[in-house]
């Protein structure tokens, strides 16, 4: 607990004075650091905390949204007090008496951040520039870091909901620069979870320095990539970035209650081949998006997108529910205090099919192999998105071939679903960071592999 309830009740009921039918309140405690090895050498250390609350007032579909710093009761008395006089004067109401909701926790956390000593961590950091080194004389440079946060909230609203939450994050990313024979290449990876120290054991540290290596010599001898329609064949695990951007933010109430998504009115109907499956997990122990709560005090779900091509749920939250009539999906989350919550992702993926990955190679005369994706842009309405491909491999008699850099998959996220023929067994997850009109939030994204049977793939034309 961060606020006692008497003082949370008297801003929820300032925050009702005039006319507001619900009011929320988002109490946040934050510690997060950042630890930075560049070259061998400890680079940076930022560490900091992040404390304040936000008051949010319902009237009817009309959000207010406060925030403040000073979390004494006049100080919140005060905030809740502005957000209802902005709006203008109407009938008073009273909260409901606040009752703990008790989440059970699926997570473990092992050391909190501060609890660890820092040496520790930059050696850490350094083993991981050492491999990369140690691997390839043409490494010209290595960054290496980890990102942790802790954050405790607790959330109180007008119809008597009161609940406190932890949540942890740890993240390592590195990025390699090689030059062999004049060519300069980079590549990146990254590795994390929900949780804290246990994170060092878990991460095998030289094998991701290596394959970061090997993946960027890669790119010093590929050839440029081929332009043109063909089919093509995505890995599992950071694949599903494509299904995240250009299909899952289109599911979120944030745009379909304003009627600008194209799966607006496609409820129950066939919107993807039948052999794709799309879910939205909260629940999964210690996954890198999910939650015990949402951040408006929701019980957090596994919620079926879409089931075999057919869309069964959007992405709700508190307002969303309101605007559309969707149920609620524990779905609200939020960067910090400081945005108003909004209906987000958490654990997004295509499910597992039941092809296997070695017959949906055999299947491709001419394609390519997008093993790897980078990042890209979408247009969130329409699901216009143009995406990198980091490593590729064209596709030939059946066979993976030769590497191929500077690849780019374009498309429309719904027409895409329509061409997916074929979902793998080899499910896997891999982490994101997510960002959209409440801030950027951690987001799993995933799949097994997928073949797209027709892409344009955009390259370099013979």
């Amino acid at each position: 607990m961060i606020i006692q309830p008497h003082i949370l009740s008297k801003a929820l009921d300032a925050a009702l004075s005039t006319g507001a039918d619900f009011a929320d309140i988002f109490v946040e405690d934050t510690y997060s650091s950042q630890l930075t090895v560049l070259n061998s050498k400890a680079d940076q250390a930022i560490v900091g905390q992040l404390y304040g609350a936000g008051i949010r007032l319902f009237f009817g579909h009309e959000i207010v949204y406060v925030t403040t710093n000073d979390l004494s009761e006049a100080g919140l008395v005060k905030a809740a007090l502005n957000a209802a006089q902005s709006r203008g004067t109407g009938a008073a109401s009273k909260s409901m008496p606040l009752m703990q909701v008790p989440f059970d926790s699926v997570h473990t956390f092992g050391e909190k951040p501060w609890e660890m000593n820092r040496d520790r961590k930059f050696k850490w950091l350094n083993g991981i520039d050492q491999h990369a080194r140690a691997r390839n004389s043409a490494v010209t440079q290595v960054e290496a870091g980890l990102n942790e946060k802790f954050q405790r909230v607790q959330i109180a609203n007008s119809r008597g909901l009161m609940a406190y939450d932890e949540r942890a994050y740890s993240r390592i990313r590195m990025q390699t620069f090689v030059e062999s024979n004049g060519v300069k290449e980079s590549s990146a990876d990254d590795e994390g979870h929900m949780g804290t120290s246990e994170v060092y054991d878990q991460i095998d540290l030289k094998a991701l320095a290596e394959g970061a290596v090997d993946r960027a010599m890669l790119l010093t001898t590929a050839a440029y990539a081929p332009a043109g329609d063909m089919p093509v064949l995505i890995d599992n695990a950071f694949g599903g970035v494509l299904f995240h951007e250009a299909c899952g933010h289109g599911l979120e109430t944030t745009g379909v209650a304003k009627d600008s998504s194209v799966f607006c009115g496609k409820m129950n109907q066939k919107i993807a081949h039948e052999c794709v499956t799309a879910i939205d997990d909260g629940t999964i122990e210690n996954g890198w998006g999910s939650l015990n709560m949402d951040d408006e005090g929701n019980k957090t779900k596994k919620t079926t997108l879409i089931e075999n091509g057919v869309l069964k749920s959007y992405i709700v939250d508190e307002m969303g529910s309101r605007q559309t009539g969707y149920e609620i999906t524990g779905s609200g989350r939020r960067q910090s205090y400081k945005y108003a919550p909004a209906s987000r992702m958490r654990n997004t993926f295509i499910a597992a099919g039941k092809d296997k990955f070695e017959d949906m190679v055999r299947d491709v005369d001419y394609g390519l192999y997008a093993k790897r994706m980078g990042g890209g842009s979408v247009n969130p309405g329409t699901g216009d998105y143009n995406f990198q491909v980091a490593e590729g491999y064209i596709i030939r008699n059946g066979r993976i071939e030769e590497a191929v850099k500077g690849a780019c998959l374009i498309g429309r996220g719904i027409d895409t679903l329509g061409k997916i023929t074929k979902v793998s067994d080899d499910l896997k997850l891999a982490r994101g960071m997510c960002g959209s009109v409440s801030g950027t939030i951690p987001a799993a994204v995933g799949q097994p592999q997928v073949l797209v049977s027709s892409l344009m793939v955009g390259g370099r034309a013979k």
